[in-house]
């Protein structure tokens, strides 16, 4: 089943402009036209354009997502290459995941505070304690 440019569009989310830069980029090299001249996407670049949303979505640069477009275009002859560029990026994502993990923690903590907090009558009484403690040494 073909699907229109706009179809696929919704479908994953993106806009019309977006699929239309991307093939500008060289990201849907493998895209065909009907007899009209308008855009046909099957599955199989349903497929294709999930894993450019998924590169790109964690960071992967257009230029080195289309690097490894070119490669997959190329053969079996760049499967070392094309393995190696998705280990490098995995460990992206991972380094990415932890900072995300460490900001979470924090914002935790920050909840955790204000839901501890009493309003500002505790606070005045709690520095009141703080102020006669301190006097009476």
């Amino acid at each position: 089943m073909g699907y229109t440019i706009k179809q696929v569009a919704e479908k994953m989310n993106l806009t019309v402009y977006t699929l239309r830069y991307y093939e500008k980029e060289g990201l849907l090299p493998f895209i065909q036209r009907d007899r009209t001249g308008n855009r046909s996407f099957d599955e199989n670049d349903l497929d294709w354009l999930s894993l450019i949303c998924c590169l790109k979505n964690t960071g992967m640069p257009i230029k080195q997502i289309k690097q490894y477009i070119d490669w997959c275009l190329n053969g079996d002859e760049t499967l070392a290459a094309r393995k190696e560029m998705l280990i490098e990026h995995r460990q992206d994502v991972l380094k990415q995941i932890n900072e995300l993990k460490k900001n979470l923690e924090k914002i935790n903590y920050k909840i955790s505070h204000y839901e501890n907090c009493k309003g500002p009558a505790a606070a005045v009484a709690t520095a009141e304690k703080v102020i006669t403690a301190a006097a009476n040494g």
